[in-house]
């Protein structure tokens, strides 16, 4: 063990708090798989999944509290889809989408739509080199977990796409002499942008679109006009030569600048409603409340205050 000096110093470097580097925990990181550029370095993995522990090691504990940390198994289940070429993905996202009955509609809010499957999702502070990760989480005394981690600092269309990405890596066996990546990428647009809908929204086929139209489209399915783009060519409803004229005019910029990005913001908040319902039943103190949340005791008491009015 570590002394006091030492404990903190090692807090302080992984970014987690010393009681929960001395705390014994029965949860450990298994299969993680980080979605990263050659620039991420083992170090900034080390913190990553330092603070992915400390994310899960939390949630499960306000969960065991509530008696809540069985409720998610079942949902959590699935049989991996095999794919043994690229456009297989098209028929896991579909298949995928009539196993959670969301039929062809857009999907609002992807990250309350996996947490309410038994997925653990974190918005956490990435490395720049860092897009996302998936991982299991192995229990001593429980079930095993899946969880999505993705970026704070990318577009929210770009988190939307990630995370859509990450789950294709969760539910799809994958030929190894496949390009993974390209797979799971082909599995997000199609999880995210259905291709019947998608031809039924703007025709099987098109010669050109105007900057407009494509704006409307993408704020409706939540996806970078990038990507949208590029799904239209892979389905056939635009040739090469045109999604090339898209980027060179019009779409000249949208690596830098996503255009009329998405106002709506989305987040993970299954854990916080947890621990304000346990505060709330008298199953935590605040001081717990504000241990768990990481937050100010004062900011915690002004949460369950609401407005005062005068």
């Amino acid at each position: 063990m570590p002394s006091s000096t030492v404990a903190i110093a090692l807090a302080d470097a992984l970014d987690v708090s010393s009681s929960y580097l001395l705390s014994p925990s029965s949860v450990s990181l298994e299969s993680v798989e980080f979605r990263k550029e050659a620039s991420a370095k083992a170090k900034e993995r080390a913190v990553v999944e330092a603070d992915v522990l400390d994310h899960v090691d939390r949630y499960l504990q306000i969960e065991q509290i509530l008696g809540l940390d069985d409720s998610s198994r079942e949902e959590q289940d699935w049989t991996p889809y095999d794919v043994r070429t690229v456009e297989d993905a098209e028929s896991a996202a579909l298949s995928l989408r009539a196993t959670w009955d969301l039929g062809n509609r857009p999907i609002s809010d992807i990250t309350e739509l996996l947490e309410e499957r038994g997925i653990k999702v974190f918005k956490l502070r990435l490395p720049s080199s860092v897009d996302g990760l998936t991982c299991d989480v192995r229990r001593t005394d429980g079930y095993d977990l899946s969880v999505i981690v993705y970026s704070d600092e990318k577009s929210i269309e770009r988190q939307r796409f990630t995370i859509a990405h990450e789950l294709g890596h969760m539910v799809m066996g994958v030929l190894p002499e496949l390009s993974e990546e390209l797979v799971c990428n082909r599995f997000a647009a199609a999880f995210l942008v259905p291709a019947d809908e998608l031809k039924r929204e703007v025709g099987r086929h098109r010669l050109n679109f105007g900057f407009g139209e494509l704006v409307e489209i993408k704020q409706k399915y939540g996806i970078s006009a990038a990507a949208l783009v590029t799904r239209m060519q892979e389905l056939g409803i635009i040739r090469q030569k045109t999604s090339d004229d898209i980027f060179r005019g019009i779409g000249s910029t949208w690596k830098s600048k996503e255009p009329c990005p998405l106002s709506r913001s989305e987040s993970p908040r299954r854990f916080r409603r947890l621990c304000l319902r346990a505060l709330a039943e008298d199953e935590i103190s605040q001081s717990r409340a504000a241990e768990l949340l990481r937050l100010p005791v004062s900011e915690i008491e002004h949460i369950m205050a609401g407005p005062v009015s005068r």
